[in-house]
């Protein structure tokens, strides 16, 4: 999509449909559109459009509820309404007039909210058989203001075609989205960003590496795991080296410890961490944002074999730390574990990882937030800031010595699989903090937000939750 700024009237861009604003008590200056309010059939409600035509021209009457009330995240709610709405129309051409009083926040949150829910994943559609049945696609979005906010706009596009990019990763079954697919998307990032060096490791380089748990985890697949590591130093860095960690188990059937078949098919969607993290830092690079990072992604499947891990094993990780497996479909813990390390080794001084790590997060927080574990106050509050900016929200969960005995193992150091119905989230996240050490970390369990998360502009399928929060995080330490 073609999206850019301008200073000019709506009237002046070449959109075939304009988008226009009404606050609640508030007036539109042009009488012809103001006459459709008061007649009732465009509404103020947040989210509520309206159609008419004026010289020639769709508009498209955005009801923005409460001035007091709207924010980035309402901004975006009513961008996705209009641009789902247009493209029903057939636009191919969306203006949008910000609303007066308008910043930086509301106009990016405009660009990502038309944007994100102009998002379709038909790869493998071979069309609807009658062509009235499809619908346009926009092409292009202006976004006039009195202010120039190009810088705005600008990056607002980036991080949302990022999200997007996301979003088709998540999307793409995992026969054609395997650790080896990931891999190549990752190089194809680091070839098109100056600054950003990636590295590709398989089997036998992560199990060189003594990375046990990992290695665990991929063993009972026939496919290549891979071990990602992205570099990027951006133009006069400084600050301490950032870590994103993500976790891309590309398929989860469960192992051994098989899942339920219902819901299933789902579990392609358990590689969403390391496809926030892949797509943000490429982002992160294509705004050029001055900060040290390394990213590390661990993909593999996790499936049935003669090889594969049993309940019962004890594996050593990258640390030196042993783990019972006492339940191979506690497997993203594993490869984490080893990636957190690994990040470490790589001069993280700042972790963060992103996981579809636990059901008992959904449970606890539905898909409104994603829940937040953290060693250190203040990074985690630094997080918590980042996700508030972009709407991905998070719910800081607890971390309490108690919950140190329930990952001790009988046999070894750690169980991967504490007693059901236990703080499963936290305990997993306890699981993962032996892993980080002293180094501030946070944990995000995404697993009820990474999929079906239920906004206007990400309601089905993959989300791209993360990058967002991810790109804030940077920009807030560059």
């Amino acid at each position: 999509m073609e999206i850019r700024s301008s200073t000019d009237p709506p009237a002046s861009s070449p959109a075939d449909t304009i988008a226009v604003g009404v606050f609640e008590g508030e007036q539109l200056e042009q009488a012809e559109l103001q006459a459709l309010v008061d007649s009732g059939e465009a509404k103020r409600t947040l989210g509520a459009v309206a159609l008419t035509h004026l010289d020639g021209r769709r508009f498209l009457i955005v009801g923005l509820g409460s001035r007091e009330d709207f924010d980035a995240e309402r901004a975006r709610t009513a961008a996705a309404g209009a641009a789902n709405r247009a493209a029903m129309l057939g636009s191919t051409a969306l203006c949008w007039a910000a609303p007066a009083g308008s910043d930086d926040h509301i106009v990016a949150a405009l660009v990502e909210g038309t944007v994100l829910a102009s998002y379709r994943f038909e790869r493998y559609k071979t069309g609807p058989e009658d062509e009235s049945e499809s619908e346009a696609k926009l092409g292009s979005l202006t976004v006039s203001a009195a202010e120039d906010y190009g810088a705005a706009v600008k990056r607002a596009a980036v991080i949302a075609e990022a999200v997007n990019a996301a979003r088709t990763l998540q999307d793409t079954p995992a026969n054609d989205m395997t650790p080896t697919d990931l891999a190549a998307r990752a190089r194809e990032i680091a070839a098109a960003h100056p600054g950003l060096e990636v590295s590709v490791e398989g089997r036998e380089q992560i199990t060189a590496r003594g990375m046990g748990a990992f290695a665990a985890v991929a063993q009972g697949s026939e496919e290549e795991p891979a071990l990602i590591t992205l570099h990027y130093t951006g133009p006069q860095a400084a600050g301490p080296v950032l870590g994103f960690v993500g976790k891309a188990v590309t398929f989860d059937s469960g192992g051994l410890s098989i899942k339920p078949s219902a819901g299933m098919d789902e579990m392609k969607f358990d590689m969403s961490g390391g496809a926030a993290v892949v797509e943000a830092v490429g982002a992160i690079a294509a705004l050029q944002l001055p900060v040290k990072l390394v990213a590390v992604v661990g993909a593999t499947e996790n499936l049935l074999s003669g090889r594969a891990m049993k309940p019962g094993d004890i594996v050593r990780a990258m640390s030196g730390v042993t783990v019972e497996i006492n339940n191979t479909d506690a497997e993203g813990r594993l490869v984490l574990a080893d990636c957190l390390a690994h990040a470490i080794n790589e001069g993280a001084e700042r972790l963060i990882d992103l996981a579809t790590l636990t059901g008992a997060i959904v449970i606890a927080l539905g898909s409104t937030y994603a829940g937040l574990m953290s060693n250190n106050d203040e990074w985690a509050a630094e997080v918590e800031t980042a996700a508030a900016r972009t709407g991905e929200l998070v719910w800081r969960m607890p971390l309490h010595a108690e919950y140190k005995d329930l990952v001790k193992g009988t046999y070894a150091d750690i169980t991967n699989a504490p007693e059901r119905g236990k703080g499963g989230a936290i305990t997993a996240a306890e699981f993962l903090a032996r892993f980080a050490g002293k180094t501030p970390w946070v944990h995000l369990d995404i697993a009820g937000t990474a999929w079906n998360l239920g906004r206007i502009y990400a309601e089905k399928g993959g989300s791209g939750f993360g990058v967002r929060l991810l790109v804030e995080l940077a920009s807030a330490h560059s």
